[in-house]
């Protein structure tokens, strides 16, 4: 299997250098594993996150989706930050209880200027899928960062 181009410790790095915002220590996300093509990404558990009913809310699943996209498309090519979702389907598939959450994304096409992913979201205390989500993103020309 080939590497990732950037570890994981790269990528939580840079990804907090420019994204103060998101990627902060506070913000309950860590990048647990990256190789060439896919990654791991932790999110921890917060109050904040509960919907009514006491599940965690679809825009937080959303989000791990969507960040451990990126994560695996940085992790295969590299430094590229202006690289962008184009498309993001999810399919939740039961409540996850209060807890954190562990997203795997693998790559299933990687292109010069499109990837597709594969993302299934469970939670840390358990082995079924809570959430599936499927999504594409946009590559920028390659340019020296």
């Amino acid at each position: 299997m080939q590497p990732a181009v950037l570890t994981a410790e790269e990528l939580q790095e840079r990804l907090a250098d420019e994204f103060p915002e998101a990627f902060h220590p506070d913000n309950g996300l860590a990048i647990l594993d990256v190789w060439h093509r896919g990654c791991r990404v932790w999110m921890g558990f917060a109050a904040h996150q509960l919907r009514p009913g006491g599940t965690i809310s679809g825009p937080n699943l959303m989000m791990l989706a969507d960040v451990s996209m990126y994560v695996a498309v940085l992790a295969s090519i590299g430094w590229q930050p202006l690289a962008v979702t184009t498309s993001l389907n999810i399919n939740f598939l039961q409540k996850p209880p209060p807890g954190a959450l562990i997203a795997e994304c693998r790559l299933i096409k990687l292109g010069r200027r499109l990837a597709v992913g594969d993302v299934g979201i469970r939670s840390e205390a358990g082995e079924d899928l809570v959430a599936h989500a499927t999504s594409t993103y946009s590559i920028p020309p390659m340019s020296k960062v």
